[in-house]
């Protein structure tokens, strides 16, 4: 299975949310907020994508300047998957000079976008919904995913192969993040988790015996609330990056709830979120 948060965690975090009156939470995971553009934006074109894995075909976004040729980014959403909000910060990367793709990272059991507005997964009808989605996405499947995406990317006229790949991961994404990143060495130089979950699992699947295998600079933006659940999390990503010489920022960000950086999410956090998105240029920077 892959590393993920437990419906029982995200029920004390809606129960959090609502306790501490989010006004975002009104909104649901249904319209999300229009994010600014760049200075200097760069004109974009998008389009869906078909890519083939070992397990079938990944239905996926890219997007890229209109002209010339761009360090590339990965993208694995949060658990809700592939949807407007993510296309729209997918083209807001775009516009910074990035040729992004976000993927359906459940594509071996549903097309995307599978939510309907209003719907998000603290909803225990969703989450009956998307439970199995998750179970099939193995570590492995990760992992093979993750190369293909890779060499998808790699073959696209828009991307510059002499720069190094990033990767982003939300929630469920931040390990899948540091899989990629394990596993591609050569491609991968930067890389940057938003609330993710499980990072520093115990085990011998966890994402933080990878990081050795890791190469480039590396962004950890940690909820508040995940931090307080989980507070020795962020010492053991310190350690583990340090003892790999491998340059990482790691930071739990005030006021912020589990799911704060999407801009449909309820737990949106539009002050933190922004401050998020510019240490991600920065890191990004050095593709």
């Amino acid at each position: 299975m892959c590393d993920e948060w437990t419906a029982a965690d995200n029920d004390r975090h809606a129960g959090t949310l609502t306790r501490r009156g989010f006004t975002a939470a009104a909104a649901g995971a249904s319209v999300a907020v229009l994010l600014p553009s760049p200075a200097d934006a760069l004109a974009v074109k998008g389009r869906d994508v078909a890519i083939r894995t070992p397990d079938g075909t990944c239905d996926a976004y890219f997007v890229a300047p209109a002209t010339g040729r761009h360090p590339a980014v990965l993208v694995w959403p949060d658990i809700m998957g592939l949807r407007p909000a993510f296309r729209q910060m997918a083209d807001r990367l775009a516009q910074s000079g990035y040729a992004v793709l976000t993927v359906n990272q459940f594509y071996r059991s549903t097309k995307a976008p599978f939510l309907n507005p209003g719907e998000s997964f603290d909803q225990p009808e969703i989450r009956q919904r998307i439970e199995p989605f998750r179970k099939a996405l193995t570590t492995q499947g990760t992992t093979s995913d993750a190369t293909a995406f890779v060499q998808f990317l790699d073959t696209q006229p828009r991307v510059d192969r002499k720069r190094g790949i990033g990767v982003t991961g939300y929630c469920m994404g931040g390990p899948m993040m540091m899989r990629t990143a394990a596993a591609n060495p050569a491609r991968v130089r930067a890389g940057a988790s938003f609330h993710g979950g499980g990072l520093a699992a115990e085990g011998p699947d966890s994402p933080l015996l990878l990081v050795p295998n890791m190469k480039g600079r590396y962004l950890f933006a940690i909820a508040e609330n995940d931090d307080a659940r989980a507070p020795t999390d962020k010492d053991k990503l310190r350690a583990a990056f340090a003892a790999a010489s491998v340059p990482a920022e790691i930071e739990v960000y005030p006021g912020t709830l589990h799911g704060w950086c999407p801009p449909d999410s309820r737990a949106y956090n539009p002050q933190q979120a922004e401050r998020a998105w510019s240490r991600l240029l920065v890191t990004l920077a050095t593709l």
